[in-house]
């Protein structure tokens, strides 16, 4: 059966962000026009049947919005062409605010684009200068009246908070520069120091001032209360929205439904198998090249691995896991295979069960990685979990 999502990759950057570790690549002197018709090769490969439309797709990176208007409307153009999406599709497209026009706003409104994912992290100007971000607060008013002139209302933008030298009250000032717009979503994330990372390199230097964990957990609870004063509820551990602005295609991967993969570094989900394509954009072109789709490595997942794995996609969102999707779509009761797990992470406040599902509470979705981890260690320690059913 054909997926109804995708993912396209734009792994372009005018600037590398000091906290990023995303596939990405400077901009200038890339094989930018190659790779835009290599991406549209790969679309092609996959033969979609234009008559069972994509209810979600979604453009991120890297920068999409680095492109050029030419090589932006080229893109728009080719996944028209290979992808079958219509008027219903929700379309997202990720943008910078520094790399923004409003002919880039007309031409994404325009190719049928509607929802804007915007990467603000803070309104801070002193913070965006220490992350290596490349826009200014200004530059967030402005994209967001270009947005709105050319008829875009479903805005979203992105908050890191736990930024290096940030105080609670640097935060409070961001959130309400940001509630100030009147959004139907925000994303908020707390900043995790990632791999081959300038923050890295400064942490083992000891040279990254970040706020205490005490801190940090006043951000999350401080974003929490403010945007559900402003009646912006929280649906995963990440993601606040109004009612009926959720992201669709987010909850697809959390409600673990199959997706496609298209560009250097993506990853996909079709048939029980996650699929990764070649990251460097030189490995991904050869490939392309060759008449061979760009995938380094399909790993089918077995039923264990499903089951973890749509038990930690689940209890991302507030709703948590549906004991009876569970059963309908494994065959086994969740409530009894990890009823041990289930007990040990309610002991410790983390996690309720109740009216056939599982959720984790409040304090549990800000430790939400922790009961991941404690997930796959409980696994590990207990290969012949099948045999516990009856």
């Amino acid at each position: 059966m054909q997926a109804k999502a995708a993912y396209i990759h734009i792994p372009f950057c005018k600037k590398i962000c000091h906290y990023c570790a995303f596939n990405k690549f400077f901009y200038d002197g890339q094989p930018v026009g190659d790779y835009l018709a290599s991406l549209d090769q790969e679309m092609a490969a996959y033969d979609l049947d234009q008559k069972q439309p994509l209810d979600t797709l979604y453009i991120g990176g890297g920068t999409p919005s680095c492109l050029s208007l030419s090589e932006l409307d080229y893109l728009l153009a080719s996944i028209h062409r290979r992808l079958p999406l219509t008027d219903k599709t929700e379309f997202s497209f990720e943008i910078n605010p520094g790399e923004l026009s409003l002919e880039k706003c007309r031409l994404l409104k325009d190719q049928g684009v509607n929802r804007i994912s915007m990467g603000v992290q803070t309104f801070n100007d002193r913070l965006l200068r220490k992350i290596g971000r490349n826009h200014r607060e200004k530059q967030i008013y402005q994209s967001i009246d270009w947005f709105r002139q050319v008829g875009f209302d479903n805005l979203s933008i992105d908050l890191i908070f736990r930024l290096p030298e940030q105080t609670l009250a640097d935060f409070d000032e961001s959130l309400t520069k940001a509630l100030s717009l009147d959004l139907p979503h925000y994303s908020l994330y707390s900043l995790i120091i990632e791999n081959q990372t300038v923050f890295q390199q400064l942490m083992r230097q000891g040279k990254l001032p970040l706020p205490s964990e005490d801190v940090d957990a006043d951000m999350f609870q401080l974003a929490i209360d403010r945007l559900r004063e402003a009646g912006i509820e929280q649906y995963e551990v990440s993601n606040f929205a109004k009612p009926g602005f959720e992201s669709q295609h987010n909850l697809g991967y959390w409600r673990y439904t199959p997706y496609y993969g298209f560009g250097a570094g993506a990853h996909g989900f079709l048939d029980g198998t996650r699929y990764y394509n070649h990251g460097p954009v030189h490995h991904y072109l050869k490939q392309l090249r060759a008449g061979n789709k760009p995938i380094i490595d399909a790993s089918p997942l077995d039923l264990v691995d499903q089951m973890e794995e749509f038990l930690f996609l689940a209890l991302r969102t507030t709703q948590g896991v549906c004991l009876t999707d569970f059963y309908d779509r494994f065959g086994h009761r969740a409530e009894v295979l990890f009823a041990d797990f289930f007990r040990q992470q309610a002991e410790r406040g983390l996690l309720i069960e109740e009216s056939n599902r599982i959720y984790l509470t409040t304090r549990g979705l800000f430790l939400a990685d922790l009961v991941f981890r404690d997930l796959i260690g409980w696994l590990k320690e207990r290969p012949q979990i099948m045999n516990k059913e009856d």
